[in-house]
């Protein structure tokens, strides 16, 4: 994936991820603000990743866990706070929701406080199916 839009890139390119910039993102997150760095680098390694760049500057996330042929997972959307409000996170979720590997792929993710963004690309709200369970280190 390669996306240009105004004057920002969107891109699935590994290379270009800088970590120590996503774990600063991710520590500013309610979702994932107790994850250390090393969690958080291979958990992004182990995962498709789409940057959003400005120039050389990372100015936000998404990662996807996927099998490629039924489901992907949406978690760690970030947009840098001083970039919030131009677009951007929707210009990803789109290249996202329509890029085709994962187009046809049933989508899940969880939100506390965006469902307005992700309801605009098809995402609804799930009332009673899923569950989750709490990793042991963040429940003691």
């Amino acid at each position: 994936m390669h996306i240009e839009f105004d004057e920002y890139l969107i891109t699935d390119d590994k290379k270009l991820l800088d970590i120590e910039t996503i774990s600063s993102f991710l520590s500013r997150s309610y979702w994932a603000n107790r994850r250390s760095k090393e969690k958080i680098r291979k958990s992004f390694e182990n995962s498709e990743c789409i940057g959003v760049y400005k120039g050389e500057k990372q100015i936000g996330i998404a990662r996807l866990v996927t099998d490629y042929t039924t489901v992907y997972w949406l978690c760690d959307v970030f947009i840098d706070e001083e970039y919030r409000g131009k677009g951007i996170g929707k210009k990803l979720i789109e290249s996202i929701t329509t890029a085709e590997e994962y187009r046809n792929l049933f989508g899940i993710l969880g939100t506390r406080d965006a469902h307005g963004l992700y309801e605009g690309y098809e995402f609804a709200k799930d009332n009673g199916k899923f569950m989750g369970r709490t990793p042991d280190f963040l429940r003691n």
